[in-house]
């Protein structure tokens, strides 16, 4: 790649001071919220506007180069890995809220909005944005588009595809064209929904438009301590076999407590082998019979302490333990690969079970927080990079990790996304056809195979070429990044 030519272009496209060349400042993009894996990128560009992205894009098109967009950095599958010869786009300097319409429930906004700045702008009117990953005070909506991102209460409200009604994208080729809008369901093809999720293989979203949704009449939310894991799955499983559908139901172990506590000092009961987050809303009436039947099976589960927060400061402080749970273990351990299978919630306590048998086996600790409410596993390997041959048990514990949730009916992500790490691990959840069926969708949108390359397949399949047949070595492997299958 002629980086110097490019550059020029970019510079003369975008402005000088939105083109980085210099190695120290391009080190600060190597990686997103996965440092595992680290790859400098030739180029990065900061466009400001949606005309400014296509530009950037028809350059890297006619010049062959590939390209990978980037939001605030804090996915965990590698998504945002950028090319070690290609051009990096940052959308951070797209952040302007648009409009937000609360007669229509919906708000539009640009690919840098930080999430929870959704529910700050829609506050006033009555309304919020659903969807609440962990990194909700930083990670932005264009990431959360590209990871289909969910959050402690996704299993009420959804997904970020339940959330999204149109798009604004630039195109692999440099076009821009809008899918769907603010109608809730336009006809034709779902082109939002192969979008939403497709983790920038597909294009690059410059415009967002989402769902609102009305502020609850209630909300009760309750911590309840267990002996063990086990004890607490019991629990989760006779709150949904119930009937009742919180808005959240959150577990965490002794190990992601004792982070908790050494960050925050969230305050937790001692002694916990596990704690529920347990969170319902809704009418009041509705919300008050509910919260009583989730206390009771709480206690008959072998709840030893009960906690229920009396105003919102009291919420916040049970909430503030487990929101921090990821960041939090950087306390107790120096590196550390945060995992996202997914389960059935009936196979929660065997899991959680053979996951420390395989975590004793393997001499390493694991912590696990996670949605237990629809089985989305959050498992942290902590290993330390300096002990020769731990980051190796790491990375060959989380792949045991991902076998045992395909074992046991489930899915190597939930909602963190393939990206780079768990591309090797597809084949095990899906046949050459179905990889094959995938790259076809893939091939439609990006021919020249230059949107986010490398990510979410295990193999470079080439648009053109015999499906899944193709050998050659895939970019971090030639760089010895990466094992790919």
């Amino acid at each position: 790649m002629d980086t110097v030519r490019l550059a020029a272009r970019l510079r003369e496209e975008i402005g000088q001071a939105n083109v980085l060349t210099d190695r120290q400042e391009l080190r600060t993009y190597e990686c997103d919220g996965l440092a595992v894996y680290k790859v400098m990128p030739a180029l990065v560009a900061l466009p400001e506007t949606t005309e400014q992205v296509a530009a950037v894009v028809r350059a890297c098109v006619d010049a062959g180069v590939p390209y990978v967009a980037r939001g605030s950095g804090t996915g965990l599958s590698g998504g945002a890995l950028p090319h070690a010869d290609g051009v990096l786009i940052v959308t951070s300097k797209l952040r302007q809220i648009l409009d937000v319409d609360p007669d229509n429930q919906r708000a539009v906004l640009e690919p840098g909005v930080v999430n929870l700045d959704i529910t700050r702008a829609a506050s006033p009117h009555g309304y919020y944005y659903a969807p609440d990953p962990s990194s909700q005070q930083i990670c932005s909506i264009g990431g959360n588009v590209a990871e289909n991102s969910g959050g402690a209460h996704c299993l009420k409200y959804g997904f970020t595809t339940n959330h999204v009604t149109g798009l604004e994208v630039v195109s692999p080729d440099g076009a821009v064209v809008r899918l769907g809008g603010k109608a809730p369901d336009p006809p034709g093809y779902d082109l939002r929904g192969a979008f939403v999720g497709s983790e920038g293989t597909l294009g690059i979203a410059t415009e967002v438009t989402v769902r609102l949704v009305r502020a609850p009449e209630s909300v009760r939310t309750l911590l309840a301590a267990f002996g063990s894991t086990d004890d607490a799955g019991a629990a989760v499983s006779s709150i949904i076999g119930a009937g009742v559908i919180p808005a959240a139901i959150e577990m965490m172990d002794a190990l992601a407590i004792e982070a908790a506590e050494a960050a925050v000092q969230c305050g937790y009961p001692a002694g916990a082998g596990a704690v529920l987050v347990v969170e319902l809303d809704g009418p009041a009436a509705e919300v008050e019979e509910q919260f009583v039947q989730v206390e009771r099976h709480c206690e008959l589960a072998g709840a030893f302490e009960i906690r229920i927060a009396a105003d919102d400061v009291e919420r916040a402080l049970i909430w503030r333990g487990r929101k921090s749970a990821f960041a939090a273990v950087g306390r107790i351990s120096p590196d550390y690969i945060v995992q996202d299978g997914v389960i059935p919630r009936t196979s929660l306590p065997g899991v959680l079970r053979r996951m420390g048998e395989l975590s004793a086996e393997r001499g390493l600790r694991v912590a696990n927080v996670f949605h237990a409410g629809d089985g989305n596993l959050h498992p942290l390997v902590l290993f330390d990079d300096t002990v020769a041959g731990q980051t190796e048990k790491a990375e060959d514990l989380s792949a045991a990790i991902l076998d045992l949730c395909i074992e046991h009916g489930g899915s190597i992500t939930g909602e963190h996304g393939v990206g780079m790490d768990k591309a090797k691990h597809m084949p095990r959840m899906y046949s050459d056809d179905d990889l094959d069926t995938m790259q076809l969708l893939r091939c439609a949108f990006d021919p020249e195979h230059l949107s986010n390359p490398g990510k979410v397949f295990p193999t470079p399949r080439l648009c053109g070429e015999v499906p899944g047949r193709h050998k050659g070595a895939h970019p971090l492997q030639q760089q010895g990044l990466a094992e790919v299958f």
